[in-house]
């Protein structure tokens, strides 16, 4: 340094000054509130004119929610106790403290005598014992009467957790098989489990035999090692030919249009032999007393597993260089979509009896699952579909120059890119899946919207509405929201190209 600048500086600091915090209106919520609601003139007159509208519709919300009445046995009653109290609005919770077992479950029959024999041994006892009470020779009045008083003792906690185990334990065996599916960093053996599930919850709301369901388990698997050693000697189209005709010959008969009888399907056989070894199972329970809630989660869950990989069939369909597949997919998919679930439910429900064989017994639950799934599957394929066009060419080539296959080329590079992509579609139609289950209503089956109507017709609760829909609309909002997260969990964690 010069000496003119050695005399001109006065001082020069050697230690760095400690950063200074900021201004309190740059941090914190003044700065958010500053940036994002006052930003400007325009945006401030609307900020206030939201807050308005905010404090006015909940002005009218919160008292007649938070004064709400969870004591009644009737409508008339809570208006009673709404008067007493001077209140001018007031929701009756009651009927959903009354009722709320109902909308979960149906008319789903309990399991009284476990109740009975948890809770009722004397009681019991003295009617006579387990048999005299719920045997086949049992007289039907005595028995309803015996529940009846032994659920109106119990209530309704007690009654959902041992009355409704079924139910609950399908569920509850529903996140264990869901859960590594959904989450990668759970052991991948879990998904043996997942594989199990369906036939388990079958077994658990259904009841009936065991061997039911774990029949119908062994004919898929012998139709899938048919496919495997027959595709691997005499190729896929003959293997895939070998897998239809055996499942033919195990789940219905082949030879019925030739008049032959008794052999075939081979799925009897089995199940019979098995239960006639060892007879195990459960009371048996029709679909007919499915309902409420429960029944939304049935249809749902089924339609969204199953539709996910016939829309990936259906999309690979769509773009394949064979013009048959081609039409057959483009046709399904167009057909499918061009028509109002609704319209699809009634031919579920009317019109598919007038072309099954005379004395078919098709499950009405089932019809509907199969035609939720199709018109699912129809969307899903168009989503899927998107994804595989927003792939850049060169990821198809990249394929070709590893001297991958088809199949390999998409379940290794092709599929795990456009699904990833097509993610919020996917979720998206999930989420619509789930709420238009609400539509069975109109086909006579019991879901949540049915049941407030059948609530709505009692003596007791005659005139009461917006109670019963909250609650089912919180019902149908918290899954829809947690289907919600989890796309947007996955979506973060499957951004690689932008870390």
């Amino acid at each position: 340094m010069s000496d003119t600048h050695a005399h001109s500086a006065a001082f020069v600091r050697t230690e760095i000054l400690p950063p200074a915090a900021p201004p309190p209106g740059q941090t914190g919520a003044l700065r958010w509130m500053r940036e994002n609601l006052f930003s400007s003139i325009p945006n401030a007159l609307l900020t206030l004119l939201a807050l308005y509208f905010v404090y006015t519709i909940l002005a009218a919300i919160l008292p007649w929610t938070l004064n709400g009445i969870w004591d009644a046995g009737s409508l008339t009653e809570c208006r009673a106790i709404r008067d007493e109290r001077g209140l001018t609005t007031a929701a009756c919770w009651a009927v959903i403290n009354e009722r709320w077992l109902q909308l979960l479950f149906g008319f789903y029959p309990i399991d009284a005598p476990l109740l009975a024999r948890l809770f009722y041994a004397d009681e019991l006892a003295a009617a006579g014992g387990m048999e005299a009470v719920f045997g086949a020779a049992s007289n039907a009045t005595d028995r309803i009467e015996f529940v009846a008083a032994m659920r109106a003792d119990l209530g309704n906690t007690l009654v959902f957790f041992f009355g409704y185990w079924r139910p609950l334990a399908a569920l509850a065996l529903l996140v264990v098989a869901v859960a590594p599916v959904l989450y990668s960093s759970l052991p991948r053996s879990l998904l043996l489990f997942s594989l199990i599930y369906p036939f388990l919850a079958v077994f658990l709301l259904w009841g009936g035999s065991i061997w039911g369901p774990i029949s119908v388990a062994l004919g898929l698997a012998l139709s899938l090692l048919v496919l495997k050693h027959a595709g691997a000697r005499f190729g896929g189209l003959l293997g895939g030919l070998a897998m239809i005709l055996t499942l033919l010959c195990f789940f219905l008969n082949p030879l019925a249009p030739l008049g032959i009888t008794g052999l075939f399907p081979i799925l009897p056989h089995v199940s019979g032999l098995l239960g006639a070894i060892l007879p195990i199972g459960l009371p048996a329970i029709t679909s007919d007393d499915f309902g409420g809630f429960m029944l939304a989660i049935i249809i749902g869950t089924s339609g969204i597993v199953l539709s996910l990989p016939l829309g990936i069939v259906l999309a690979l369909g769509r773009q394949s260089s064979m013009p048959l597949i081609k039409w057959v997919c483009v046709s399904f998919i167009e057909v499918i979509r061009g028509v109002p679930l609704i319209v699809w439910l009634f031919t579920a429900s009317l019109l598919l009896n007038y072309f099954l064989p005379p004395g078919t017994n098709f499950d009405l639950l089932l019809r509907v699952i199969i035609m939720v799934t199709l018109f699912a599957s129809a969307y899903l394929a168009e989503v899927v579909r998107g994804g595989l066009a927003a792939l850049p060419k060169g990821q198809y080539e990249a394929a070709d120059s590893l001297g991958l296959d088809y199949w390999k080329a998409m379940r290794l590079i092709v599929l795990p890119q456009a699904l990833k992509i097509s993610i919020p579609g996917i979720v998206n139609t999930f989420i619509g899946l789930f709420k238009d289950t609400t539509l069975v209503v109109f086909i006579g089956l019991r879901d949540p919207l049915g049941l407030t109507n059948a609530i709505r017709a009692t003596g007791e609760w005659n005139g009461i509405y917006w109670e019963l829909y909250v609650f089912v609309a919180l019902l149908f909002f918290t899954f829809c929201f947690f289907m919600s997260r989890y796309s947007m969990y996955l979506e973060r964690k499957l951004a690689t190209d932008r870390r």
